[in-house]
């Protein structure tokens, strides 16, 4: 694995990337979620990267990628930075793992790019409104001008928020390693960062107004699909993967007995059905059996 910075509208963007020996060897971008960056990602890297092209950035403002000296930041924007970056790198087909935040993000995407998506692995990332909590239909419904909704929305930026992302709904949380919460609330905690997560969060809304679009785009596109669901999750419920179904009915649906972020407790179940679905689906995958 390689760790490097790109710059895409003047920000330096932090990134994660294994290449293989094959040049032609199938791509998977990883979007990360919130409250983290791209080192959720560092176990499924070392599984997958000797035989795929794995990338992974982080989002402005998030890990080691630059803040931006601006507010106001959206769900579009930094779907035009993912974007910016994808021309950088030259990404111009490749299977998107959208997780969390990374599922608003990768379907602004798609929806600008239907070409480049030759797959999806969606890990609970919700397009639909029946996967939304309570917990997290109160967040959409947060606006700055209700009273203590700053507090509120704050509130989610605290190491109690941030460890219970990793551990709440697990089957086990001893084995969810203290690094990953640790080192998000290490970057959450830096000065300035409290200010576009706040943006994003109240921005939240735009995504639940695009459902209808992205579910067209699904509909329409019927993308190779890999839905791995952990249905302890405290945002995302069950039911947002099953919807998925409705629009790709040949979509293959994996759940499991653990949290939000799923990797940190069935990484060794999700990686091998990642592996598969890359060989099956990517168009003259090389090696395949090798795999």
């Amino acid at each position: 694995m390689a760790h490097r910075f790109t710059e895409v509208d003047g920000l330096r963007i932090f990134y994660r990337e294994a290449v293989p020996a094959a040049e032609d060897a199938p791509v998977l971008l990883l979007l990360h979620g919130f409250p983290s960056a791209s080192h959720q990602y560092r176990r499924l890297i070392d599984a997958l990267g000797g035989h795929y092209r794995v990338v992974a950035p982080d989002y402005p403002g998030f890990g080691y990628s630059d803040l931006p000296a601006d507010s106001g930041w959206t769900f579009d924007r930094l779907a035009d930075t993912v974007e910016g970056f994808c021309f950088a790198l030259g990404l111009d087909r490749f299977t998107l793992y959208a997780f969390d935040f990374g599922a608003p993000v990768g379907f602004r995407l798609a929806t600008r790019h239907p070409e480049w998506v030759a797959g999806l692995v969606v890990q609970n990332g919700n397009a639909y409104e029946e996967g939304l909590s309570d917990l997290a239909r109160g967040l959409v419904a947060e606006t700055p001008e209700a009273e203590g909704s700053r507090e509120r929305v704050t509130g989610l930026l605290t190491a109690e928020v941030t460890r219970g992302q990793y551990e709440g709904g697990t089957a086990d949380p001893a084995v969810v390693a203290p690094e990953g919460w640790t080192l998000d609330q290490h970057f959450l905690d830096l000065p300035g960062r409290h200010g576009i997560q706040l943006d994003l969060l109240y921005d939240y809304g735009s995504n639940v107004a695009l459902y209808p679009r992205w579910q067209e785009w699904l509909r329409q596109h019927r993308p190779p699909l890999l839905l791995v669901w952990g249905t302890g999750d405290a945002f995302f419920t069950e039911a947002g993967a099953r919807a998925f179904t409705r629009d790709v009915p040949d979509a293959e649906l994996h759940l499991f007995h653990t949290g939000h972020f799923a990797l940190e407790e069935q990484v060794g179940e999700i990686a091998p059905l990642i592996a598969d679905f890359l060989d099956r689906t990517w168009a003259g995958a090389p090696g395949s059996a090798d795999r």
